[in-house]
């Protein structure tokens, strides 16, 4: 399966998986003003077999497939350990 993947411009280390590139309209309002408008990051063909650094394959494909997006992003623990001083 081929998708589409941006990044936000307000959430530092959140991604965007989209079923067609460009295609936003499956997208909650209160997310995509949540994340800023989209930076396309690159396009990516998808199979179980495929290995992501951040993510479970099985469970992109599935998010694309059922309502046509998947969000990444940071894990909470991820997140504190960058923000403290």
């Amino acid at each position: 399966m081929q998708c589409a993947i941006y990044k936000s411009r307000k959430k530092q280390d959140t991604y965007l998986y989209v079923a067609t590139k460009d295609d936003f309209s499956n997208i909650p309002d209160a997310l995509l003003r949540l994340l800023g408008e989209p930076i396309h990051v690159m396009d990516l063909e998808l199979h179980p077999e495929r290995r992501l650094a951040q993510e479970d394959v099985t469970e992109v494909l599935r998010n694309l497939q059922e309502r046509g997006w998947h969000l990444q992003a940071p894990r909470q623990d991820e997140w504190l350990t960058t923000t403290r001083h």
